[in-house]
């Protein structure tokens, strides 16, 4: 089945995602992943309910069967994005004041043709890929309202509040952002009677991301949630004690010039301005943490941590 092109499949049906090829797909390091576990859990979240909020209401509106499911949760560019899109589809343009940017509601034309046909009584069955005429447009915007519902209720504990701004069917003119900006992707397996697409929701990286980091930074207030983030806790610093750091135990640094150290020989010395009765500096990470002082164990060089010199007692 095309990205976007609309099928008759019997119900539990494989579906595959965009680009899915039955390997893992590379990963970019030029371009690290933004989203952490817990951001796409808060989305995920959101998401499955826009779900199943859609899949009753398009049942209940149309009188057909009806289902959506979640597919998966991407980051993508957003010339990404438009190049995996069918050249005629439903491209609902999202504005999401008081937030920044523009987000998409996509799915396919076939799927539109059939929600219009059992809105108006008919059969459903197979349905060309076409531009709607201008009967056909006002129906689909009304459904399309109807769908919006559904997704403000779902990401409102987010505040992330869409609207409907235009109605578009070719992403070669639709404009929404910079061919670079980053977006994130959630598709969604949607099942319209015997009609199959995958449509998919489009927003903006930089509008979702400060909404998701507040959400995550919301301190625990039951007791399950401050037991969790406990045990959480006690795990991470029993992780964090066992992983080997390097430490380093260094002088005072001194300064030269670019002449100085150009001229430099096998031979030469470089006095130290470091004095002989200070402690050396206990260094992991470029971060001081404790002092020493030059000595040695046995046959090896060593230091003997002391208190620092701000800790001393006059």
């Amino acid at each position: 089945m095309t990205p976007n092109g609309s099928t008759a499949a019997a119900p539990g049906a494989p579906l595959l995602r965009r680009g899915d090829s039955g390997t893992p797909a590379a990963y970019d390091f030029r371009r690290p992943t933004k989203l952490s576990r817990d951001h796409t859990r808060a989305l995920q979240l959101g998401y499955e309910t826009f779900a199943r909020r859609l899949s009753t209401q398009l049942t209940t509106g149309l009188r057909q069967v009806c289902q959506v499911n979640l597919v998966a949760i991407e980051q993508q560019t957003y010339e990404e994005y438009v190049a995996g899109l069918s050249q005629t589809t439903i491209l609902s343009v999202l504005d999401l004041d008081p937030l920044p940017g523009t987000g998409i509601w996509e799915f396919s034309v076939p799927a539109a043709l059939a929600s219009v046909d059992y809105l108006l009584g008919g059969p459903g069955g197979e349905q060309p890929t076409r531009a709607l005429t201008d009967l056909e447009t006002p129906l689909v915007r009304g459904l399309i309202e109807q769908m919006l519902g559904a997704l403000r209720y779902a990401l409102e504990p987010t505040g992330i509040s869409p609207t409907l701004a235009a109605l578009e069917f070719s992403p070669q003119f639709l404009q929404a952002a910079s061919a670079t900006d980053l977006f994130v992707i959630g598709s969604f397996e949607m099942r319209i009677g015997n009609q199959v697409c995958l449509a998919t929701l489009c927003l903006p990286m930089a509008s979702v991301m400060p909404r998701l980091q507040a959400k995550s930074d919301r301190r625990p207030t039951t007791v399950a949630e401050k037991l969790a983030a406990e045990e959480q806790n006690a795990r991470l610093r029993l992780a964090v004690s066992g992983a080997p750091i390097a430490v380093s135990v260094r002088f005072d640094p001194i300064q030269l010039t670019p002449a100085q150290i150009v001229a430099l020989s096998p031979g030469d010395v470089i006095p130290l301005a470091h004095r002989v009765t200070a402690p050396l500096a206990v260094v992991a990470g470029e971060r001081t943490f404790a002092h020493a002082l030059a000595g040695r164990a046995g046959s090896r060089l060593a230091g003997l941590v002391i208190a620092s010199p701000k800790e001393r007692k006059p």
